[in-house]
């Protein structure tokens, strides 16, 4: 499966993608918004055995991995995770794409490719203070179901430093 859209190539990943992938974290660990993600490891040898995971995954729909490209540059990714009522979607682009409508050109596509699948309902997790993520849920048409306290990091004295994280749902 293959997508285009006017600018992009959205594709499954693939196991050789992982040096693209390992660009896209070591640039996303130093923003300061990955307090509110889980850590993601760079080591050579962790990434590319994660991204051969997920190509391997991509062999069936509980979970589908994409690589968003612009040219032959991978500048993104999207992860749709099958959960109880619905898919849990995940995503990260280059900070050198922000804002230049990649992500929400290519989600919208991805979506109508999830809806052709028969896939309803998708739901997302942000933290409340990543304004960027929220905006970009919101203009695709997430809204706020709940939120809820979550901690992926702890402070020198071993204690949890919390943050209020939010749930969004979409209606496909």
């Amino acid at each position: 499966m293959i997508l285009k859209t006017e600018r992009l190539t959205i594709r499954p990943i693939a196991a050789d993608d992982w040096k693209s992938i390992k660009e896209l974290w070591v640039d996303f660990n130093t923003s300061p918004l990955s307090q509110y993600d889980l850590p993601h490891n760079t080591d050579d040898e962790d990434v590319r055995k994660r991204i051969a995971a997920w190509a391997e995954a991509n062999s069936g729909t509980t979970h589908m991995f994409f690589a968003i490209c612009l040219g032959n540059t991978i500048i993104g990714y999207s992860a749709f995770n099958i959960r109880e009522n619905g898919y849990e979607i995940g995503y990260c682009f280059h900070s050198a794409y922000h804002g230049k409508g990649y992500a929400k050109e290519s989600h919208l596509a991805l979506f109508d490719y999830m809806r052709k699948l028969g896939i309803t309902r998708l739901t997302a997790g942000t933290a409340i203070n990543n304004t960027p993520s929220v905006s970009f849920l919101s203009s695709l048409g997430f809204a706020l179901t709940e939120t809820e306290k979550v901690s992926f990091y702890k402070d020198a004295d071993g204690n949890d430093i919390v943050f209020d994280g939010g749930v969004f749902e979409l209606i496909l």
